[in-house]
C-alpha cells in the first residue's frame, strides 16, 4: 500500500521513528502479520485516513512475526491492533477491524479533523462492504461481523444486510443468518442472492449433526458402498462451500448407488448446480460429467 506516510518500522528502529516523531505529531501504528486477513482488509482504511491528514498524521507498520520483541513490549495479543503515539506515550487504540467512520472518531480528540486546506481533496471513504467483502473472500468471517453491524448500525441496507447473513452463516450462527435476511427489504431486487444463500443454509443446517468428515472418510475407506457417509461427506463440503469435493462425492455416490434415498445425490446435485450458476466452470464440468453417465 503505497502513501507518502506509510513506513514499516522494526525493534531498532521504533524508538527513533515512532516515539521521537510522536513529540511532533502523531503516529498511528499498525501491529499486523501476513497471515492476517483482518490485518490486510484494514491497510487502506488507515492509510486513507493517514493520507487525508496530509503529513499530520504518520502510519507505522509493525510486522509482527518478524518483531516478537515490539509485541512483547506493548503487548499486543490479537492481530490487527492499532495504537495512536503522541508525545512518547500511547494514547488511543483498537484491537480489530473498525469501519474508517469510527477510527476517525477515535482520533479527532487527538489529532483534530482533517486539516480544512485538504479536506476538500479528502480521497472517498473506504466502502465497509468491500471491506468486509474482502474479509469474507479470505475466510475471516469472523472479522467481518462486527465490522458489518457498526456500519448496519450507522446506515443499513439490503447489501450490507446480506453480506452480514454469509458472515453469519459461515461462522455457524444459522437462526441469526435467517433472521438478517428476513430483515431484507426488498428481497425481489435480490432474489437469486438470497435463493443461493438460503440453499447454503440448507447444506449448514444437514451438516451440523453429521460425524466430523475424517470419520467419514475412514468409513468410506473401509467401505467405499457406504453410501451414508459418501452422502454426508458431499453435503460437508457444501457446507465448507468446497464444491469440487462435494460434487465429485455426488457423482461417485450415483455411479455407486444412484437410487439411495430417493436419488436424493441427483437432486443435489441440480441444487449445487443452480447455486454456482450456468457460466460457473465446475458447474460446467460437473453437469457434462452428469449427462455422460445419465445418457
Amino acid at each position: 500500500m503505497s502513501s507518502s506516510y506509510l513506513f514499516d518500522v522494526t525493534t531498532d528502529t521504533f524508538d527513533r521513528y515512532v516515539l521521537e516523531n510522536s513529540f511532533h505529531k502523531p503516529v498511528l501504528v499498525d501491529f499486523w502479520a501476513d497471515w492476517c486477513a483482518p490485518c490486510k482488509a484494514l491497510l487502506p482504511v488507515l492509510t486513507s485516513i493517514a493520507d487525508s491528514y496530509a503529513g499530520e498524521l504518520l502510519l507505522a507498520k509493525v510486522n509482527c512475526d518478524q518483531e516478537a520483541q515490539l509485541s512483547e513490549r506493548f503487548g499486543i495479543r490479537s492481530l490487527p491492533t492499532v495504537v495512536l503515539f503522541k508525545d512518547g506515550q500511547p494514547v488511543e487504540g483498537f484491537a480489530g477491524i473498525q469501519t474508517e467512520s469510527a477510527i476517525r472518531e477515535l482520533l479527532v480528540p487527538h489529532i483534530g479533523a482533517v486539516p480544512e486546506a485538504v479536506a476538500a481533496e479528502e480521497p472517498e471513504p473506504i466502502d465497509p462492504a468491500a471491506q468486509a467483502t474482502a474479509l469474507l473472500e479470505a475466510g475471516a468471517a469472523a472479522e467481518a461481523i462486527p465490522l458489518l453491524q457498526q456500519a448496519i448500525a450507522d446506515e443499513s441496507s439490503d447489501a450490507l444486510l446480506l453480506l452480514l447473513a454469509r458472515a453469519l452463516a459461515e461462522t455457524g450462527e444459522l437462526k441469526d443468518a435467517e433472521q438478517v435476511l428476513g430483515a431484507i427489504s426488498k428481497p425481489e431486487a435480490h432474489k437469486k442472492a438470497i435463493n443461493d444463500l438460503n440453499t447454503q443454509l440448507v447444506f449448514l443446517k444437514q451438516a451440523v449433526d453429521f460425524p466430523a468428515a475424517e470419520l467419514l472418510t475412514h468409513r468410506l475407506a473401509s467401505d467405499p458402498h457406504d453410501s451414508e457417509a459418501a452422502y454426508q461427506l458431499a453435503i460437508l463440503s457444501l457446507a465448507r462451500q468446497d464444491y469440487e469435493s462435494a460434487l465429485g462425492g455426488l457423482l461417485s455416490l450415483m455411479q455407486s448407488d444412484r437410487s439411495y434415498a430417493d436419488g436424493v445425490a441427483q437432486k443435489t446435485l441440480m441444487q449445487v448446480f443452480d447455486l454456482l450458476g450456468a457460466a460457473d466452470p465446475v458447474a460446467i464440468q460437473y453437469r457434462r460429467k452428469l449427462y455422460q453417465l445419465l445418457y
